[in-house]
């Protein structure tokens, strides 16, 4: 056990014991895609013939069965599904999918179901039956309005493609989402400007911009692409937060601005280290009970996921988490929202006091990363600019800083 992360006489004396569960969501993840993109370290695998649609459907609800005595009595307060692009499957699949989860869970009336698609027509023609189906924001994988850089991150669709596919999701929802990406390949400062100028246009209620990371296992991480140095990416990101701003957007986290009182919710309860249910192929799960926290895995592939909850044993991995990397994970975690978090919300997701991080607190504090009183605890601009070494402080491996929450 780490004794330089925590406190070692709190660590005697401190267990798990939480005095209410933190809120709980789903997630439910469809693993294919169209065709894998050179840059995606998710779990997603290119649809080779008919989707066995019907089949995973049904998974999908067996997993769920099967994870309800975890979840007994929990209402649930978001959905999301991801992949992959969801948006493959039928709209008759899709309420099927959300009709099961009204059904077997406690859905609160006014729960946020967030359906990820990309924006190829045929899946655009979906968008009414999606809403049908009771999904209720929908966010789009644009990634980029200019037809070269699509070409360049291997996107299937072109940029008057994903004009058209904006303009039918505005009829349908009015709580969208638009991912864009920036520091593309030989992108200029103009161009990712332009990109955002051309999102703006539609007044979204929400959007992610992302800078292009090489990840490992990715073709891109084997084969690097031509990227903007990191002075030029900083600009880049400067001017899409100025831009956002001014057209008020709330830089509510890391990568995410919203229109006031329009944030993500489901991502939110990552952020804030709430619970979460994953069922589908290689979905995670974080589980909070009153002795202890517990992560699981599905299996990834689809085929060998099918065939484990045909056996009722979906999950591949579980362990319980420690109480050193609960400290960890809920800073990793809560240090991405940009107004930092109320200091009383640490001890009420991972049961422990403040001040088993007093030592590394005032490290962060005095290296100017890090601001806190009684009552709040945020990253300054400086901490925000170098979110790795702030969370360095707080983790007990020193040499690798893991992906902010698991792909879940």
């Amino acid at each position: 056990m780490n004794t330089h992360l925590l406190h070692p006489v709190a660590l005697k004396s401190q267990t798990v014991n939480f005095k209410a569960l933190p809120p709980l969501s789903l997630y439910i993840h469809i693993p294919w895609c169209v065709r894998k993109c050179p840059y995606c370290d998710f779990n997603s695998h290119e649809a080779k013939g008919v989707l066995p649609e019907q089949e995973y459907v049904a998974a999908l609800i067996r997993d769920l069965e099967l994870s309800l005595p975890l979840i007994w009595g929990r209402k649930v307060y978001t959905v999301f599904i991801g992949g992959g692009t969801p948006s493959l499957l039928s709209a008759q699949a899709m309420s099927k999918i959300l009709t099961m989860v009204r059904t077997l869970l406690p859905l609160d009336v006014n729960a946020e179901i967030t359906l990820e698609a990309n924006p190829g027509t045929v899946e655009a023609e979906k968008f009414a039956g999606f809403r049908e189906a009771g999904v209720n924001r929908l966010s789009l994988g644009i990634q980029s309005f200019n037809d070269g850089h699509l070409k360049a991150l291997g996107r299937i669709h072109d940029a008057g493609e994903a004009r058209r596919a904006v303009e039918i999701a505005q009829r349908h929802f009015d709580n969208i989402n638009l991912d864009l990406m920036y520091g593309l390949p030989q992108q200029t400062l103009a161009e990712a400007e332009a990109d955002v100028r051309a999102a703006l246009a539609y007044a979204p209620q929400h959007l992610s911009c992302y800078h292009l990371t090489l990840e490992p296992n990715t073709l891109f991480h084997r084969y690097p692409p031509a990227l903007p140095d990191d002075d030029t990416s900083s600009e880049m990101q400067q001017r899409i937060e100025q831009l956002l701003d001014e057209h008020g957007y709330q830089h509510y986290e890391t990568s995410a601005f919203a229109q006031p009182k329009k944030q993500s919710r489901h991502n939110l309860n990552y952020w804030q280290f709430g619970d979460y249910l994953g069922i589908g192929a290689g979905a995670h799960s974080k589980l909070s009970f009153p002795g202890k926290v517990l992560r699981q895995a599905r299996y990834k592939q689809p085929q060998a996921y099918l065939e484990q909850v045909a056996q009722g044993t979906p999950v591949q991995t579980e362990h319980e988490v420690g109480r050193d990397d609960l400290v960890f994970e809920f800073m990793m975690n809560a240090l991405r929202l940009n107004q930092g978090f109320a200091a009383a919300l640490f001890s009420e997701r991972t049961s422990l006091p403040l001040l088993v991080m007093r030592r590394e607190l005032e490290k962060a504090e005095q290296r100017g990363l890090l601001v806190r009183d009684q009552q709040h605890i945020a990253p300054t601009e400086l901490g925000r600019r170098f979110l790795n070494d702030l969370l360095q402080i707080f983790l007990a491996d020193k040499n690798q800083i893991p992906n902010p929450v698991p792909q879940p």
